[in-house]
Order: structure tokens, then C-alpha cells, then sequence
């Protein structure tokens, strides 16, 4: 499933993307070259991005799992 963006998202993007090769590399670059350049990483770099945090989620939330017993657990008395 491709990862996609707003429009709202997509604008911002692309903004911060023109203000990122400004600042570092004193390089103007136009609207449809950081368009270009930002489908690029969503295609080639998000889908690895987006496995990495589901993978952190369920790591997660599995140690917590794990420990469910021993949080939930009262002494009788």
C-alpha cells in the first residue's frame, strides 16, 4: 500500500523540503523538483519507515504484554 499525503501535507512538505535545500546546501530548487523529490523518498525510504514503527509498536506493546500479570496483579489479603 503506498504511503500518501494531503494535499495540506503535501504542501507543507514540499515547503519545508525547498527551505531544507536552501538552508544546507544553498540550492533553490522549484515546486515539482521537491514534489519529485518527496514522492521519491514516500516511495523508496516510507514503506521501510512505516515497517520500522509498526515493528517499535509491537515490540512495545508485547514487553507490556508480557508484564500484564504482574501490573494487574493484587495480593489478596
Amino acid at each position: 500500500m503506498p504511503i500518501t499525503l494531503s494535499k495540506e501535507q503535501l504542501t507543507e512538505a514540499i515547503l519545508a523540503t525547498q527551505q531544507y535545500m536552501e538552508d544546507e546546501f544553498d540550492l533553490e530548487i522549484g515546486e515539482l523538483k521537491a514534489r519529485f523529490l518527496i514522492e521519491f523518498f514516500l516511495k523508496e525510504i516510507g514503506p521501510q519507515a512505516y515497517n520500522q514503527g509498526v515493528d517499535d509498536a509491537d515490540a512495545y506493546f508485547r514487553a507490556k504484554l508480557e508484564d500484564l500479570k504482574g501490573s494487574c496483579f493484587e495480593p489478596r489479603s
